[in-house]
């Protein structure tokens, strides 16, 4: 595609820019800024939905005390178990037991602030849920003309 064909479609970008490449006048690949284009933005906003959904379910079973606070902020972050274990230097099973309510309740402090600090949270933000799921599904502006 060339330069000055590169979609321009409003998206979920907002004011910011994606960067692609795009070729110019001389044949050669260069990058080129884009606000969007329509089927990536559909993606993306399909994978923010699913994003939403998974939460949702999770903020569910800990409330209903099949999974610890620990669960939903690790979901919240798009963290699975063996990326939060890398991070923290702890063992993978060790943070999947620490998605159990009863074994979460008896950690101590010290491995609290370890997984607050990785998770960008205070220790007392990590053992409280929300009371909504707080992932907002972006809105993509469709009223707006293709630039």
């Amino acid at each position: 595609m060339k330069k000055q064909e590169v979609p321009q479609h409003p998206g979920l970008f907002g004011e910011r820019k994606a960067v692609c490449y795009a070729l110019d006048e001389e044949g050669g690949y260069v990058l080129a800024p884009t606000a969007g284009w329509n089927p990536v933005n559909l993606a993306n906003r399909q994978a923010w939905q699913e994003l939403a959904r998974e939460l949702a379910a999770i903020h569910g079973e800990v409330l209903a005390g099949r999974k610890s606070p620990l669960a939903y902020h690790m979901a919240w972050r798009q963290m699975d178990a063996a990326l939060l274990a890398r991070y923290t230097g702890l063992f993978r099973w060790r943070v999947r037991r620490h998605l159990r309510p009863a074994i979460f309740a008896r950690l101590d402090r010290g491995l609290l602030a370890r997984y607050a600090e990785v998770l960008h949270l205070s220790v007392e933000e990590l053992c409280r849920l929300p009371e909504t799921p707080e992932l907002e599904v972006p809105e993509i502006d469709e009223t707006e003309e293709s630039r």
